[in-house]
């Protein structure tokens, strides 16, 4: 089954429905806010990323979609169902439909890898070869055949993680929850796993919820992301279209442009050019239109949902006629163009986000 049939997303059903979710923790001096009034909606078959720095809410809001902690306020319903006021046996059927994957793997070290898939099986009371059965089905999805009757201390990390994977499909889920689950992985390893959800995803339509502060992971293979800040969601939508047009400045810390060697003299603006638009000489035109020459202050090209998107920033002349005149046309090539201040930290400034160029 594929993951993203259907073209219009509004079309499809909401998964996972966050209304209004608060989470407070007492301390010493008064209440800590970890979640203030989130709203989400996650439909069937999107990659969904979440994205914060250290300590913005995004693993307390897991916690709260998997009832590992109970919100202060608010509601969470997983295919139509309040799991908050759910009793016993409908909580188990939901953890059943909802699996988790974990930044440090979680595996049970004296167990074999295939008994790791098949224990949520075995504690499910799935007969032991029709659990044997379903393993050896999940290691051969994950590429770790021949790992069956290895142990965790065999493996490498991203074994591992292929591993846990695995695991979390043993019950048939149709909710993905990863946690960092690249975090403890090199470069190379955290591509074939992200490369292994995504065509999960495609597979079996699996949906997915990725908690992580790596801009590779967004970049990589979410279809929406939603950027939480000081436990409040800032901005979401579509990957592209926040890229594209960022409207917040957490939406812009997170999308940056790589211009710490920028001089801050001048009017600068950000022009952001899609596959269609790659390859054209707009800045040469620009330059030519405006019979003057343009600084560009940097540039880069991204892979966003399988796409290259470019953007820039580029300095526009110093003379107000010439300037309107470079504006003026590129706004005629139908581009994305915004003036932009080179020296605002919320383009370059400091490197709150870890992973991200």
């Amino acid at each position: 089954m594929e993951g993203h049939a259907v073209q219009n997303r509004e079309e499809l059903p909401v998964v996972i429905d966050i209304q209004g979710v608060h989470k407070t923790f007492p301390a010493q001096g008064g209440d800590i806010v970890a979640l203030d009034g989130i709203d989400l909606s996650i439909r069937k078959g999107d990659i969904f990323g979440i994205i914060g720095m250290s300590g913005a809410g995004k693993s307390t809001l897991i916690r709260c979609i998997n009832r590992l902690e109970a919100p202060t306020e608010g509601r969470i319903l997983i295919h139509g169902k309040n799991i908050l006021t759910a009793g016993e046996r409908d909580l188990l059927a939901m953890r059943r439909s909802v699996g988790m994957i974990f930044q440090q793997f979680n595996l049970l070290m004296q167990r074999t890898v295939e008994k790791n898939v098949f224990f949520p099986l075995e504690i499910a009371g799935v007969p032991r070869d029709k659990a044997r059965e379903r393993a050896r089905e999940l290691l051969a999805l994950v590429g770790l055949e021949e790992k069956a009757r290895a142990y965790p201390a065999q493996l490498s990390g991203g074994q591992k993680q292929r591993v846990a994977i695995a695991r979390a499909l043993a019950t048939n889920p149709d909710v993905l929850l990863c946690d960092e689950a690249t975090s403890a992985l090199d470069p190379m390893t955290t591509q074939s796993i992200l490369s292994l959800l995504q065509d999960i995803n495609r597979r079996l339509g699996i949906t997915m919820v990725i908690i992580t502060h790596e801009m590779q992971v967004i970049r990589q293979i979410c279809t929406h992301v939603a950027i939480i800040d000081g436990g409040r969601i800032a901005e979401q939508g579509d990957v592209a279209d926040i890229f594209t047009n960022p409207r917040t400045p957490a939406a812009r810390r997170l999308f940056r442009m790589p211009a710490e060697n920028a001089i801050s003299r001048g009017r600068c603006v950000r022009i952001v050019f899609d596959g269609s638009t790659l390859d054209e000489p707009v800045i040469a035109n620009m330059a030519l239109t405006c019979n003057t020459p343009v600084s560009i202050l940097s540039a880069e090209i991204r892979r966003l949902k399988g796409q290259s998107f470019g953007q820039m920033v580029v300095r526009l002349p110093e003379d107000e006629a010439s300037a309107q005149t470079a504006l003026a046309y590129l706004h005629s090539q139908h581009l994305t163009v915004e003036e932009v201040d080179p020296s605002d930290d919320e383009w370059h400034a400091g490197r709150d986000w870890e992973g991200d160029l």
